[in-house]
């Protein structure tokens, strides 16, 4: 019998996380594109089944939306013992030059636009790294910094550059 070098995305769940993080860097890599290529394989296969389902139910659906008189939200419907829960969201967008004249009339007839819309200003990051410092100076105590969850990618056999 040949006993495997190799450790199974299966045998690492049942590890404890500071016995993986003492493997060998090589074995975290291949662990690594191991578990890309499962969760690319299970997320293919989920959106497959996610279009049958859409196909079997998705007129269904959207017949119960007409007859309540509605373009989207939730609806149920029932299929044997499984009750089928059917979610079409709704995204709207504005187009941000006409809300910007209407802000501008609702202030000019003396009214607060703040009573009807939300304001919000945002600085993309590559504008503001390309100003002229005496500008970036005047902004820097309105912005914040965060960062996200780190990530790391190892890549076997390649150098850092």
């Amino acid at each position: 019998m040949t006993i495997p070098n190799t450790i199974t995305l299966d045998a690492l769940r049942h590890m404890a996380v500071g016995d993986i993080a003492a493997l060998p860097a090589e074995e975290l890599a291949r662990l690594q594109a191991d578990a890309d290529a499962a969760l690319g394989d299970a997320k293919g296969l989920r959106d497959w089944l996610d279009g049958a389902i859409a196909l079997k139910y998705g007129d269904q659906a959207q017949e119960v939306r007409r007859a309540e008189g509605k373009d989207t939200g939730t609806v149920r419907l029932q299929d044997g013992p499984v009750t089928v829960v059917a979610e079409l969201a709704k995204r709207v967008d504005w187009d941000q030059a006409t809300l910007a004249n209407l802000v501008e009339r609702i202030r000019a007839d003396g009214a607060d636009p703040a009573e009807y819309v939300d304001i919000a200003f945002s600085v993309p990051e590559r504008k503001y790294t390309a100003w002229p410092t005496d500008i970036r100076q005047e902004f820097e105590p309105a912005r914040t910094v965060r960062t996200g969850k780190p990530k790391f990618r190892l890549l076997l056999g390649e150098e850092v550059r």
